[in-house]
């Protein structure tokens, strides 16, 4: 089992870094969605590891976008980050505004799902029921090939994450969206207590 710190320190060093309520609903987002693919893919045992990789993978973003997942190491030191948490971290940045590679599945998961949950949100909120809950992966695709809808959802980061992980396209989308239902509901409360 790969080491992590406690929740409620790394929600602390979310919110101690992060104002704006649509960061701290999208680390919770990306926190659920990375445990439900430690689950899937067979990394039960590290769901948690999987999860506060996601809580905090943005966590410098809001303060200092400019030095994104540059700034993030000395941040998720604060409450005492292995050396691989602050890896996969920083990796979801690999050729946007980093050079540490996503190596682990891991960290090509996050790679691919982080821009991927934000396309999904935007869908979600233009649906009458606010939801992702009755989204069908149709639905999905043709709002990705709409390249004006959420045009700050890169497309080619998508595309990229699918291919590391040797994954179609459908795949992804269809997983991810999955992921975001099963989530849904606790990042819904967790956003109710802020």
């Amino acid at each position: 089992m790969k080491d992590c710190p406690e929740r409620e320190k790394a929600l602390a060093l979310l919110r101690k870094y992060n104002g704006e309520p649509f960061h701290i609903q999208h680390g919770l987002t990306v926190e659920g969605v990375m445990r439900w693919y430690a689950g899937e893919l067979g990394y039960g045992e590290d769901a948690d590891f999987w999860a506060t990789v996601g809580l905090l993978h943005d966590v410098d973003f809001e303060k200092w976008p400019e030095a994104h997942c540059k700034k993030a190491p000395e941040l998720l030191r604060e409450i005492g980050c292995s050396d691989d948490l602050v890896h996969a971290v920083c990796s979801h940045g690999y050729g946007i505004c980093c050079d540490v590679e996503p190596v682990e599945e891991m960290e090509k998961v996050l790679f691919a799902a982080d821009e991927l949950t934000g396309l999904i949100g935007a869908a979600a909120r233009m649906r009458p029921s606010k939801s992702c809950q009755d989204m069908e992966l149709s639905s999905l695709k043709k709002k990705f090939k709409d390249k004006k809808f959420a045009a700050g959802c890169s497309r080619d980061i998508i595309r990229t994450g699918a291919e590391r992980l040797g994954w179609e396209l459908d795949e992804l989308l269809n997983k991810t969206l999955e992921a975001m239902k099963a989530c849904e509901d606790a990042v819904n409360a967790g956003m109710a207590e802020l």
